[in-house]
Order: structure tokens, then C-alpha cells, then sequence
């Protein structure tokens, strides 16, 4: 897979956190950074269409994720 290449400035107090996690994982900073960045905007996207879909769920009486869960399980 071939990407393009950006720069990120990281605080310094990051670099020892993002070590540790290299070091553990074997793998690169890039690799680590780039692992991150997906799930932070996984997660961010999940929440959106969450939002987006609470009223309609509310609608059919789904109020709590134990609600939804009942359902799927």
C-alpha cells in the first residue's frame, strides 16, 4: 500500500508514551501513529452516524444501547 506522506509535530512528552508502544509492538512510529489515527476516526465516524441515527432508533422505542443489544443478541 502506498500513501502520501504527511509531517506531524508531537509534544515531547508523547515520544517516550509512543516509544514504549513501538518497542512492545515491533512496530514503527509511523505504524503506530497510523494504527491510531484509524481507530481515533473509527470511533469519531461511529459516533457521527450514532448521532445521526439516535432519533430514528428513539423513534422505535430503542432508548438505551441495552435496548439495541436485546435485539442483536
Amino acid at each position: 500500500m502506498k500513501g502520501n506522506t504527511i509531517t506531524v509535530r508531537v509534544e515531547a512528552e508523547l515520544l517516550p508514551m509512543l516509544d514504549e508502544v513501538r518497542k512492545a509492538s515491533g512496530q514503527t512510529r509511523s505504524e503506530v501513529i497510523r494504527d491510531a489515527l484509524k481507530r481515533h476516526l473509527a470511533i469519531r465516524r461511529f459516533k457521527q452516524l450514532r448521532h445521526e441515527i439516535l432519533p430514528y432508533a428513539e423513534a422505535h422505542g430503542y432508548l438505551t444501547d441495552e435496548d439495541i443489544f436485546k435485539i442483536v443478541s
